[in-house]
């Protein structure tokens, strides 16, 4: 077992690892850049040490530092979290170079799976179910045009080096194609450093499902069930659950399947999440892999009792996985992400937090590292809480949502509270009708009912 870790990142996902580590009496280390010296990851960590100024490349991008870090506080390992290293298996490497544990996936099954176009190959040579699109990275813009009149608009275009809605555009007509082919390369060499796209046939109005998966160095390959997270701006998640409303156990266990074949395939260890598209029909498709662990893996923890953090940990010290292939779910899980932004405009609302009253009661659970009078930062993403509210069923899970967001109190910043407390009212939420316009048709739903046009940005 590990004698010391360090977490390299910030917030709430920091003290969650700690949390975990406290658990299996393992002593951490927090790193924080300047503009994080009063987050609560710095106060419970064993050990802190700050590691350069708020800019993230100057801090929790600085593989150097973070090194550095380790090396004077004697940690043997590193839990990378979600967002900023998590996924680069450059700094993978480094840290086996210089002898100190990664929490998370072998480097070449990073860089695979990171690769959107070596992916979708990888996942179509296993018969995992893929749209139709390149086969591989474009070439030029008369390939696009061919590709794109082939398979029919619209279509989509990404970054093969990224995620997170960067380097993404929905064209739906030949006219547009070149210019959206410009802006999302450009886009895409901006935050990757990698200006390469592929196309894909694009689903009007699929919902968006993700399974959990975990390996583990001894060749166990396992899935714990799907998320729902067709509420999407941007193609950023604000709300996620567990099962969802529109999975039999047959066609759970048919996208189950695919995502452990997809996992054994690249011998993959640690968390990881395998990305689907499903349409109408029952149809399910490989959208990406995440090697990493997600914002919202506590909707999966909920619902199955177990402490995925933990077995992050566990797995990545040489034990065998200690969990079992599609456990069976217990109740519902809903998470909505409290991000500090105004609910209409999405525009950040960085500042302090004069008030701060989480809820609680039966069935409630909140991931945050904030409190009263913390000041948010305007250097980092925007989220203020987690909250996770579990229930016997989907209604009863509702029923908590709903209690617990009218319960929450925030004040000193704007956040999309108001937002998830009309959205867990909304008669189509409740019946489960989603998909990822879900949050666009619900704009023009308040703007008929008040007779306006929608104040929410197209999607």
């Amino acid at each position: 077992m590990f004698r010391k870790i360090l977490i390299a990142n910030r917030g709430e996902i920091a003290l969650r690892i700690i949390h975990a580590c406290r658990e299996l009496g393992i002593p951490t280390v927090a790193v924080y850049s300047t503009a994080d010296r009063d987050s609560l990851h710095v106060t419970y960590a064993d050990e802190d040490v700050c590691i350069g100024p708020p800019s993230s490349a100057q801090s929790y991008l600085n593989i150097s530092a973070l090194v550095s870090a380790a090396e004077i506080t004697g940690a043997d390992a590193i839990h990378p979290g979600y967002g900023f290293l998590a996924e680069n298996a450059q700094f993978a490497e480094v840290l086996g170079e210089c002898n100190l544990g990664w929490i998370g996936p072998r480097p070449e099954t990073i860089r695979l799976m990171g690769d959107k176009a070596a992916a979708r190959e990888t996942a179509k040579r296993c018969g995992v179910p893929v749209l139709p699109g390149s086969e591989g990275a474009l070439t030029d813009l008369g390939a696009a045009r061919r590709l794109a009149a082939e398979i029919g608009y619209p279509v989509i275009l990404k970054a093969a080096a990224g995620g997170g809605g960067r380097g993404m555009r929905i064209v739906h007509h030949e006219g547009d194609l070149e210019t959206q082919l410009t802006t999302a390369a450009n886009e895409a060499t901006k935050a990757f450093g990698d200006g390469a796209i592929y196309l894909e046939k694009y689903l009007v109005s699929p919902r968006h499902i993700e399974i959990q998966v975990f390996g583990d160095r001894h060749g166990a390959a396992i899935h714990l069930g799907e998320r729902e997270c067709s509420i999407q701006r941007r193609h950023q998640k604000l709300v996620e659950e567990s099962p969802s409303p529109a999975l039999t156990p047959a066609l759970r266990e048919r996208m189950g399947a695919a995502a452990v074949r997809l996992c054994e395939e690249v011998g993959y260890e640690n968390a990881g999440t395998i990305e689907f598209l499903l349409d109408a029909d029952g149809g399910f498709y490989f959208m990406e892999m995440n090697t990493r662990i997600q914002v919202e893996h506590p909707v999966t923890e909920m619902v199955i009792g177990a402490d995925l953090v933990k077995q992050q940990i566990l797995v990545a010290a040489g034990e065998r996985l200690a969990l079992a292939s599609g456990l069976q779910a217990r109740g519902h899980a809903i998470e909505c992400r409290i991000n500090a932004e105004d609910p209409e405009t999405f525009a950040p609302s960085p500042g302090r937090l004069t008030t701060l009253h989480l809820p609680g009661g039966p069935g409630v659970r909140v991931d945050t590292h904030a409190y009263q009078d913390y000041v948010i930062p305007p250097h980092y993403d925007s989220l203020v809480a987690k909250l996770i509210c579990h229930g016997s069923d989907r209604a009863e899970a509702i029923a908590r949502l709903t209690r617990a967001l009218d319960f929450l109190v925030v004040e000193g910043v704007r956040t999309s509270a108001d937002l998830h407390r009309r959205i867990v009212r909304d008669p189509v939420f409740i019946a489960g009708d989603l998909s990822t316009r879900y949050l666009e048709q619900f704009f023009e739903r308040e703007a008929r009912e008040r007779g306006a046009e929608p104040e929410g940005e197209s999607l």
